[in-house]
């Protein structure tokens, strides 16, 4: 039986998959929730340090949302040490402009933010990860995102990580030797229906279901 691996998206934690079924592992990413930083994040960095986590390396299906889809396509290259299975991909951003990655790398180079009240850093938690509307402000997956220092708060996310950079998905594609799906939700603003056909022929859409298809709905595996 295949172990099941559940990797979150930029500015969320693992606890963003505490819904879906066990069995399975969902680590933070690195540079996010108790996760350790990195001098310096690119996708085969992450890729590298979420290997050295997972409790088992054959034999893995990946459900990674939006960064954590390109980690699981980097795992599934077979340059980690970890044979993956299956990879499902939801909410991956395919395609970026300058002005995507300029804001990206603005961001990645911001200080820490602070504040004085959980209330506003759950607040800003919530925006950085998408989960407005989504997740209370009290849920685990908030909690875990924040980090509380001599009364003052922040965001447990290491700001560097936003400068990790836009994927090569048709030679990531090419690469990975697992069975894949493309998947994203009907209302994704991140991503086209044409753009995910464009790069691979097994191609999902959730009908009803946004960016956070995999919050919205903890049985997508399943309907698989």
């Amino acid at each position: 039986m295949s172990a099941l691996v559940l990797l979150h998206g930029l500015g969320a934690n693992g606890r963003v998959w505490d819904a879906w079924p066990q069995p399975r592992f969902a680590p933070d990413l690195p540079g996010h929730g108790s996760a350790a930083t990195l001098p310096s994040y690119t996708f085969g960095s992450m890729a590298a340090a979420v290997a050295e986590t997972l409790p088992v390396r054959r034999a893995v299906v990946i459900v990674g949302h939006s960064l954590g889809g390109v980690i699981a396509l980097e795992l599934a290259s077979g340059r980690y040490g970890v044979e993956v299975d299956r990879v499902v991909a939801v909410g991956v951003k395919v395609t970026w402009t300058e002005d995507d990655l300029g804001r990206a790398a603005a961001l990645a180079q911001k200080p820490i933010a602070w504040f004085d009240t959980r209330e506003d850093a759950a607040a800003r938690f919530l925006k950085v990860s998408g989960l407005q509307g989504l997740a209370d402000p009290s849920d685990p997956v908030v909690e875990h995102g924040l980090a509380e220092v001599d009364g003052r708060w922040r965001l447990a996310m290491d700001p560097g990580t936003f400068g990790v950079g836009a994927p090569d998905m048709p030679k990531l594609i090419a690469e990975c030797k697992a069975d894949l799906v493309l998947a994203r939700g009907e209302g994704d603003p991140m991503n086209t229906d044409e753009e995910l056909r464009a790069l691979h022929d097994q191609v999902v859409v959730y009908p009803g279901l946004g960016h956070n298809a995999h919050v919205q709905d903890a049985g997508l595996l399943s309907t698989r």
